[in-house]
């Protein structure tokens, strides 16, 4: 039994390809376009990567030390608040309920001083609404007891004020003292008990937690809370669930409805997804010119390869090869270029991003210089998320830009008329 032969447009193409004989520059120029095509595909994949990972990363990071959503009453607080602390609980979609306060301060040490935002949190409740216990690196956040006045600060924070386990800072609150020498802040002195380390620098720059017990008194809130933190079953549905909570806890004790304040991670960081969306869809847009670049780069390949050929294309015509199989034949050469640095470019982009992270660790070590600066990235090192979708469309595109750059010089190819190139040939 005979095996299956190739057409012999596709055999002719793949000669082409090869060089065997002939002007080796050709190959060289052909190359040249693979190679062109392969690195313009696997940086596209390596940027939308990191951008993603970048994303990612940080997205779960924010969900690991914040809420998901959380609800409040203005400044006034949300008083007798045990019973819609257990009535939020058994709300549907909601996974953990704890109580807080917030507030606005400026701390203290030496002659350094820095704004905070000040979160009075119960160490217990807390860990059903967020992770940020297991983020102190020193200290424990059980220390946070309430009569103790001491506080964990964020590493950036402490790093910044130049104290460590056990000194002390000093509060100032924005409820001021009236004196006859005019309004005087209100200042406690509390001790460092935990350093948190979260991994996004602007957390760990602003955040110092102390007792909610203690918060209440330096802020003069008596029994009242700022409000409750939520965590849900699914984040992607924080901002429906919220609202179903604050409409299923109903009106207060005088039959009034109560009016909340709900907010969400996703209105809470919303512009910043956002500009990350935005960034991706000019990088992938940017990048993708490269692409087509590389890819057109087959346009003078087969033009090239079209005017050294013309004898051949004129000897095949006269024995039987129609026009239409000329076209395929250059067709196929620019087919095979595009997607053989297309499979290239894949297999080198998701190489490379898949190692991205210990790839720049290691050109920070043998350079000696941070490339990942938490204080401009928020985050300390460079994380990369390969997704499929990302990798099949950047291929395809690349591969169909690869394509339709053949087809003007197989058409003109195909339109060589066989007396007129050989009546020309030497």
């Amino acid at each position: 039994m005979n095996s299956p032969r190739l057409p012999v447009e596709l055999l002719l193409a793949l000669r082409y390809l090869r060089a065997e004989t002939g002007n080796r520059f050709l190959s060289f120029i052909s190359v040249i376009g693979l190679v062109g095509i392969a690195i313009g595909v696997a940086v596209l994949i390596v940027v939308l990567s990191v951008m993603n990972g970048f994303e990612e990363e940080l997205r779960a990071r924010i969900l690991d030390v914040t809420p998901h959503a959380t609800l409040a009453q203005g400044e006034a607080g949300i008083a007798h608040w045990q019973g819609l602390l257990e009535a939020a609980g058994r709300q549907p979609g909601v996974a953990g309920v704890a109580p807080y306060i917030e507030s606005q301060s400026l701390l203290v040490a030496g002659r350094k001083v820095s704004g905070v935002q000040v979160d009075g949190i119960d160490p217990v409740l807390e860990s059903r609404v967020s992770n940020i216990a297991g983020k102190v690196r020193q200290g424990s956040l059980a220390a946070l007891v309430p009569g103790s006045y001491r506080v964990a600060l964020g590493r950036a924070l402490a790093s910044e004020l130049g104290v460590t386990l056990g000194d002390k800072v000093l509060l100032l609150t924005p409820q001021g003292t009236a004196s006859p020498a005019g309004l005087i802040p209100r200042t406690r002195r509390l001790t460092v008990a935990a350093i948190i380390d979260s991994g996004m620098y602007e957390y760990d720059r602003r955040v110092a937690l102390v007792s909610i017990a203690d918060a209440a008194k330096l802020y003069r809130l008596g029994d009242s809370i700022s409000g409750l933190r939520l965590k849900v079953e699914d984040p992607y549905r924080a901002p429906r669930v919220v609202r179903e909570v604050a409409v299923g806890l109903g009106p207060d004790e005088n039959g009034q409805a109560r009016e909340w304040y709900v907010r969400d991670w996703t209105r809470a960081h919303a512009n910043f997804f956002q500009s990350i969306a935005t960034t991706k869809s000019i990088m992938f847009a940017i990048l993708l010119l490269v692409v087509a670049v590389a890819s057109f780069n087959v346009v003078s390949t087969l033009v090239m390869l079209v005017r050294e050929k013309r004898h051949d294309i004129a000897i095949l015509r006269t024995l039987g090869l129609s026009p239409r199989g000329v076209l395929l034949v250059f067709f196929a050469l620019g087919t095979a270029i595009g997607l053989l640095g297309t499979l290239a470019g894949v297999v080198l982009g998701w190489l490379v991003a898949g190692n991205v992270t210990g790839l720049v660790r290691g050109l920070e070590r043998l350079l000696g210089v941070s490339l990942i600066d938490a204080k401009v990235y928020f985050i300390d090192e460079l994380p990369s998320r390969v997704r499929v979708e990302d990798v099949l469309v950047i291929g395809l595109t690349a591969f169909l830009l690869a394509c339709l750059s053949t087809l003007l010089p197989a058409w003109w190819a195909a339109r060589t008329q066989p007396a007129e190139a050989l009546r020309h040939d030497q």
